[in-house]
This record gives C-alpha cells, structure tokens and sequence, in this order.
C-alpha cells in the first residue's frame, strides 16, 4: 500500500495508454510541422490513424514483450511507404514525432527508479522498429535507382 508521499509505479504502457490521446496530438502536430508531403496530401484522418496505428503496434509490445509484430508492422510499412513513393526520412520522421511524444510523456509520469527501464523498453521497440523500416526500405530502393540514396558523388574517384 503506498502512502500519499509515495508514487505508485505504473507501467510504463499503462502510463501510455492514459495519455494516448495527448501523445498523439503532440505527434500529429510535429509531423505536421515538418515536411511530411506525403502525409499531407494523405489527409489528417488518414495520418492520424497511421499515427495511432504505429502507437498502439509499440504500446502492444511494451505489454507483450515481444518484437515479432514489430518486425512485422515495419516490413510491411517500408514497403508500402515505398511503393507509394514516399522517401525513407518523411517515414523515419513519423516514427520518430511518435516516438518523442512518447518519452515526454514517459520521462514526466514514470518515477525515477522505473524510469531507465522504461525508457530502455521504449527505446529498444522504436529502435528495432527503425532498423526494419530502414534496412527493408534500403533493400527495396536498392533494386532499383532512387535520387535520395544515390551515393555515387560521395564515392566519385574512389577506385
């Protein structure tokens, strides 16, 4: 039984869960700040449901401990994302307005004894779910020519 002094942990996806709502505005509206065209030309239903989708995939495993769906999830965007012309940083961009908005909330309503596993959990399926989405988009890209990853200038005289 805890005291009126002492904060009762709360899991950190139950924390989430609580603030969802606010989370994903603050999501919503970094992404729509910056330069999500595609996202734009979406519309804001479609974006906010996209927003969401990727909220509740990183909440579910926070709960389940489990990145198999992640794994899954990201595969599946990058190629669609892909396919529909988008380029990797405007996708990497919604992770990531998804995933500040996230640790805001965590690093404010954890208590400081739970929150380095908190934000570890947190930290680790956004990260993995990154490296897919990044690693499946590149592997796509580089089967055929895309202006954002060509290199060759950077190499240009290197035999």
């Amino acid at each position: 039984m805890t005291t009126s002094r002492e904060v009762a942990a709360v899991p950190v996806e139950d924390l989430l869960t609580e603030q969802r709502t606010e989370v994903l505005e603050e999501a919503y509206a970094a992404l729509h700040r910056g330069p999500a065209e595609h996202y734009r030309h979406a519309g804001e239903t479609v974006t906010r449901d996209r927003l969401a989708e990727l909220f509740d995939l990183v909440v579910t495993a926070l709960s389940d401990r489990e990145l198999e769906p992640v794994s899954r999830y990201c595969e599946t965007i990058a190629e669609q994302r892909f396919h529909a012309g988008f380029g990797i940083s405007e996708v990497q961009t919604a992770f990531n307005v998804v995933e500040e908005a996230m640790w805001r909330h965590v690093v404010d309503g954890v208590p400081g004894e739970d929150l380095a596993e908190s934000v570890g959990l947190l930290a680790t399926i956004l990260g993995f779910g990154k490296d897919v989405l990044a690693r499946t988009y590149v592997s796509l890209a580089s089967r055929r020519r895309v202006p954002s990853l060509d290199l060759t200038a950077l190499f240009a005289g290197v035999e």
